[in-house]
């Protein structure tokens, strides 16, 4: 029923949005004219009302080439190997055949991989990339089967494999706790194939760790009430009808309500700076927006485990985790170089919750460890933006270089 109600209300919205961005279309031609400022209100007016609802699509990655010392360097995108959950995405500059192979893990958490294109553009300056796009379940048919959490670790050990054993991981936000099973359980095994790196960007390896406002939140409420109220159907409109998830609306409505006024104050910048003419800014903040508001449901599966196990039970850094049924034992990396990254300002990710993974990775030599503190950034700023390009790239290319 949640689902169905939000459907509906999106469905008559996008009418209205469509009507906004044809207006704002129109009168853009007018906009131009220096003496026509009411127009130009109008036109930005205009843009907020397209601009203000969701889409449920992949925004493209838009990444056909790189900037290297002042030059364009054209970019390849291919899928290499897919399953019915993501598709595994290969991005390769000219002439970098030969560059280090980067398993770079998306969230899950609402948002496509897409959200990383500025990290991929920055990694491919001296890598090869392979992200996991990950597919919105509301368009994955019931029959292709769940996807649970222990699903998500064990796409990221068959993508691994994949890549053979020169693959290094790089795990941004949620999946640092997946990347960090799925890379136990391989030295558990014994594998031949076990990635020569990994990182650990901003995620909650141990949520007891300097709790946030987001592990408040997943604490307050028993996970039964999580079931209840937080759970919805994908209408039978769409591919994946019946399939029960936790829907990507509620999810970004709940970050969005931590931040309210910040927000706010975004929307009324891109009106003021459009109608000063200021477009470059005012481009910049609509494009944020517009890749924020697309978004993708979860899983049930994945979402309550996740919230059950890593936010609430603290499974991992209690040496209770379990995958598959067998006990992960992060102590069993010897042959991984680790390197952990937090932000200094992080709200969601507190300092101290990613460092934890040090401590559990007993296993490794002390030079085979690295932790990296970024001063000034709170948790986008880890990987994104100008300081991520700086000051945090340079360490994480040098720990790639370093495990080779």
């Amino acid at each position: 029923m949640m689902y169905d109600a939000y459907q509906r209300m999106a469905d008559a919205g996008d009418q209205v949005r469509l009507f906004a961005e044809n207006a704002n279309t129109i009168l853009g031609a007018w906009v131009a004219n220096p003496f026509a400022p009411p127009m130009r209100r109008m036109a930005a007016y205009y843009e907020l009302v397209a601009l203000a609802g969701f889409t449920h699509s992949r925004p493209d990655y838009r990444i056909d080439h790189i900037d290297v010392h002042g030059e364009p360097i054209p970019v390849e995108e291919k899928g290499v190997t897919s399953t019915p959950f993501c598709e595994l995405l290969r991005f390769r500059r000219e002439g970098g055949e030969n560059d280090p192979k980067i398993l770079l893990v998306a969230p899950m958490s609402g948002h496509f991989a897409t959200l990383l294109r500025g990290t991929i553009r920055t990694l491919l300056r001296d890598h090869q990339v392979f992200v996991t796009d990950w597919k919105n379940p509301r368009n994955v048919r019931l029959q292709d089967g769940a996807f649970a959490f222990d699903d998500y670790s064990q796409h990221l050990i068959d993508f691994v494999n994949f890549l053979g054993e020169d693959c290094h991981v790089v795990a941004v936000c949620q999946p640092t706790v997946s990347a960090l099973i799925a890379t136990a359980v391989m030295a558990q095994d014994n594998s031949n194939i076990q990635p020569a790196s990994l990182t650990l960007m901003a995620g909650p390896i141990d949520c007891r760790v300097a709790p946030t406002k987001v592990n408040a939140l997943a604490v307050e409420k028993p996970i039964e009430w999580f079931h209840t109220n937080m759970i919805g159907v994908v209408p039978d409109k769409f591919e994946g009808a019946g399939r029960r998830v936790y829907p990507g609306f509620l999810q970004l409505c709940a970050f969005m309500s931590m931040n309210v006024d910040r927000h706010t104050k975004s929307f009324v910048e891109l009106f003021e700076r459009r109608v000063a003419g200021d477009e470059e800014k005012a481009d910049a903040i609509r494009d944020f927006y517009k890749e924020y508001f697309a978004i993708m449901d979860m899983s049930a599966d994945f979402y309550l485990e996740t919230v059950e196990q890593v936010f609430q039970r603290f499974l991992l850094p209690q040496g209770l985790m379990k995958h598959k049924g067998r006990t992960v034992e992060p102590r069993a990396i010897k042959k991984t170089f680790l390197l952990t990254v937090e932000g200094e300002k992080d709200d969601i990710c507190a300092p101290g919750q990613t460092l934890a993974a040090q401590d559990l990775c007993s296993g490794l030599r002390p030079y085979m460890k690295t932790h990296h503190l970024q001063a000034g950034v709170g948790h986008y700023g880890v990987f994104s933006g100008k300081r991520w390009e700086t000051q945090v790239y340079p360490v994480l290319r040098n720990h790639i270089q370093s495990s080779r």
